[in-house]
């Protein structure tokens, strides 16, 4: 798996973001974080992730 390919859990997000648990659940019940919940579970692909990073820096 190549590594842009990788799917990141909730937790493992928190530390490739250096962002509290409660900032990431509430970005991404809100949909402002590229992710899919399946059942009771948040999965982000680090693609994704690091795309929105970029965008996110475009806009301020």
């Amino acid at each position: 798996m190549d590594n842009n390919d990788q799917i990141f859990t909730i937790q493992e997000l928190s530390k490739y973001l250096k962002i509290p648990l409660s900032t990431l659940y509430k970005l991404a019940q809100e949909g402002k974080l590229p992710g899919q919940k399946i059942g009771k579970h948040w999965r982000f692909r680090k693609k994704a992730v690091d795309r929105w990073l970029e965008n996110a820096d475009e806009k301020d």
